[in-house]
């Protein structure tokens, strides 16, 4: 009886996540955190989760903190998306401070490689992954934002690519690199003819973001809406059960890189995002302002942007070693 009312409770999270153009990713993360807070309480009815919110919220977050010694950010995730259960699905917004454990926040330094170590690594990639890599590291992006991008999102004439609902939804446009123009023209070429073929097999349409397909109807078989890195394969939509191609999972690009660095013997932790942030300090150590770092990541706040500074003062603060006045 409790799953079946645990189920209707999620049907109705998802109803609303969908209401609210969430992404599918979102919509499952928040969708698990709800499933746990619940079975950690081991609420039954609606009843049980309308009494006394804030402190079962409160001893939740705290129980992640303490016992399973979450990360900042994967608490403040969960803590999202119990804000939108009582918010958006109950009605019943939480009042009173939350005052839960908070996991320690510990400054991380980002992974970064040098101009030497991304050319190893971009010339032992092949085919639609290194040009995946290559847009990674030359203009900034999310390894989702890569993955998301659609045919009309490149602009070879002003060198940018337009990011559409990036990380907060926010639209931004960020550079384009001269070298990749005829590289991803030829890999186009090759996605063109599988979208004419999909289409004479009764395929060919992508998913479209916020209801667009009911503006305009034929635009999901569009040859600008198509994905620049579809997927090999025809997939069922989850979402809409219809079968179509989605684009190419980033479990590809991250399996890819780990073999390339395996081989190159380089020691440092790379996956994806790590050419993001070689990206921003390759740029900085070249004189790029800062605040236009900022801009080109779709940074809110300057201090985000600030923790690839780190690399300007080599030797630790910008301190030389004393071992350095021995001579030996």
């Amino acid at each position: 009886m409790m799953a079946q009312k645990n189920g209707k409770l999620l049907d109705e999270v998802s109803r609303v996540m969908r209401l609210k153009h969430y992404s599918i990713h979102t919509e499952r993360t928040y969708s698990s955190w709800i499933k746990q807070f619940v079975k950690f309480h081991k609420m039954r009815d609606k009843s049980e989760l309308m009494a006394e919110p804030e402190r079962k919220v409160e001893s939740f977050l705290s129980y992640l903190a303490v016992q399973r010694n979450v990360s900042v950010s994967t608490q403040n995730q969960a803590m999202n998306a119990l804000v939108f259960l009582y918010k958006r699905v109950l009605d019943r917004p939480l009042e009173k401070t939350v005052d839960a454990v908070r996991s320690t926040k510990n400054k991380q330094i980002p992974v970064v490689l040098t101009q030497d170590e991304v050319k190893e690594v971009l010339t032992l990639l092949e085919g639609a992954t290194q040009l995946m890599v290559k847009l990674l590291y030359g203009s900034g992006l999310r390894i989702s934002e890569v993955l998301r991008l659609r045919v009309q999102d490149i602009d070879y004439d002003y060198k940018q690519v337009t990011v559409r609902s990036g990380k907060g939804n926010k639209d931004r446009v960020t550079t384009f690199s001269n070298s990749l123009m005829s590289p991803l023209k030829a890999h186009l070429l090759r996605v063109k003819l599988v979208h004419d073929r999909d289409l004479a097999n009764g395929f060919g349409s992508v998913y479209l973001p916020y209801a667009l397909n009911r503006k305009y109807p034929n635009a999901d078989k569009e040859w600008g809406w198509q994905y620049v890195f579809p997927a090999n394969n025809l997939s069922i939509d989850p979402r809409s059960k219809i079968k179509r191609r989605h684009h190419t999972d980033q479990s590809v690009v991250n399996k890819a890189i780990k073999i390339v660095v395996k081989k190159l013997d380089i020691t440092k932790r790379v996956s994806a995002h790590t050419f993001r942030h070689s990206f921003a300090t390759h740029l900085l150590q070249r004189g790029t302002d800062i605040r236009t770092i900022q801009a080109l990541l779709g940074h809110s706040d300057l201090e985000t942007t600030m923790i690839y500074t780190h690399v300007l003062n080599q030797g630790g603060e910008g301190v030389v070693s004393p071992l350095d006045d021995l001579g030996i």
